[in-house]
């Protein structure tokens, strides 16, 4: 089993190295066109190691598809594996959707060059990626000793949606802001951006960069009044931390989603990581689209309910539905996205949810 997650861990540091050190190795602005191709590249392989999964399990390579799942208490074959790892990379991936919302707001508050956005979303999901790591780790754990945890995360996940409804981009923007108030009163942080760099030095020449290529160099106030050699963060660091936050936040949010479908932690896990490696490319694609899209959100928090109510009655759903209830399942989500997704595409141009969202200073 330890190849198998070693291997695994190898081929996500080979699509990272290529990603970053290959494909997007200078800084430049993703259009829409690149950013689909790339959305599509994704998907593709999430979709097909899904293939390796079946024969993984079905075969037990490696001592795949030999343990009881805690949550169902079966052994997974090839095709429960399958179904298991689709629905919950299809709930993974939907969820995911949430976190370009926050994206936008972050980049506009902090008016981060399109230059730049590529560079922080690289780093802040391979953080996300290594909390994941752990929180699942934890969790698949926990609920291995402790069953009962299963009907907490239910409750969690149902009220999670209900807040999901009730808070809007203001009240999100908002305690963006004061986290970015008291991170400038703890360390020092520049007032302009120094090309892609996180972290500059006062008094340093180098890190000048110009933010676009061929532009003049600005000095830096902020800079210039602090005692040289001291390190100082750049709003870019700003923008990382508040990623990695908002990573953290809709980690707690779904990581407990897909344990509704599966404890198996190579299933929980493989699944996550390849929806959050496309949502580099999805916030590109989807990113000036977003307003378009306003009852996305509302057909996430129904995913939400109707994933935690499944923690909650799923012995008794087994019993009225069959075994074949995580494939019921995964149509729904589907078609819950899908009629979130028509409903904005076919709402009056005058609807109500088009009016702007007013955000009050804090």
């Amino acid at each position: 089993m330890l190849w198998i997650w070693l291997g695994f861990l190898a081929l996500v540091l080979l699509f990272l190295a290529l990603d970053l050190g290959v494909f997007h190795r200078h800084a430049h602005v993703v259009r829409i066109r690149e950013a689909l191709t790339w959305s599509a590249v994704w998907i593709a392989l999430g979709l097909t190691f899904s293939v390796f999964v079946y024969h993984g399990y079905e075969q037990q390579w490696l001592g795949l598809g030999t343990a009881v799942d805690a949550v169902d208490g079966t052994i997974n074959d090839g095709r429960a594996a399958t179904i298991k790892y689709l629905t919950g990379y299809v709930i993974e991936k939907s969820l995911s959707v949430d976190n370009i919302f926050v994206f936008v707001m972050i980049f506009g508050m902090l008016r981060v060059p399109p230059i730049y956005q590529h560079r922080v979303l690289f780093w802040g999901i391979l953080g996300a990626l290594a909390m994941r790591g752990v929180m699942i780790g934890a969790g698949a754990e926990i609920i291995a000793r402790y069953h009962w945890v299963l009907y907490v995360f239910g409750v969690f996940l149902i009220l999670t949606a209900l807040r999901m409804l009730r808070m809007g981009n203001g009240d999100e923007a908002r305690m963006q802001r004061r986290l970015v108030a008291f991170v400038r009163r703890l360390v020092p942080v520049t007032e302009k951006f120094h090309g892609q760099h996180f972290l500059v030095r006062a008094g340093s020449g180098a890190s000048h960069e110009p933010p676009v290529p061929g532009a003049a160099v600005e000095s830096d106030p902020a800079v210039e009044r602090t005692r040289a050699g001291v390190f100082m963060l750049t709003p870019l660091a700003i923008t990382l931390i508040l990623v990695e936050i908002s990573d953290l936040i809709f980690a707690v949010d779904s990581i407990p989603a897909i344990f509704a479908i599966t404890a198996d932690p190579f299933l929980v896990f493989t699944s996550n990581v390849f929806a959050i490696l496309g949502l580099r490319a999805l916030y590109f694609a989807l990113a000036g689209l977003m307003d378009k899209f306003r009852y996305l959100k509302v057909s996430l928090a129904v995913v939400l309910a109707v994933v935690g109510t499944k923690m909650l009655v799923a012995p008794w759903l087994k019993k009225v539905v069959g075994p074949n209830f995580n494939l019921y399942l995964l149509a729904l989500v589907l078609a819950i996205l899908t009629a979130g997704v028509l409903a904005s595409i076919l709402r009056k141009p005058d609807d109500p949810a088009d009016a702007p969202v007013t955000d009050s200073a804090p």
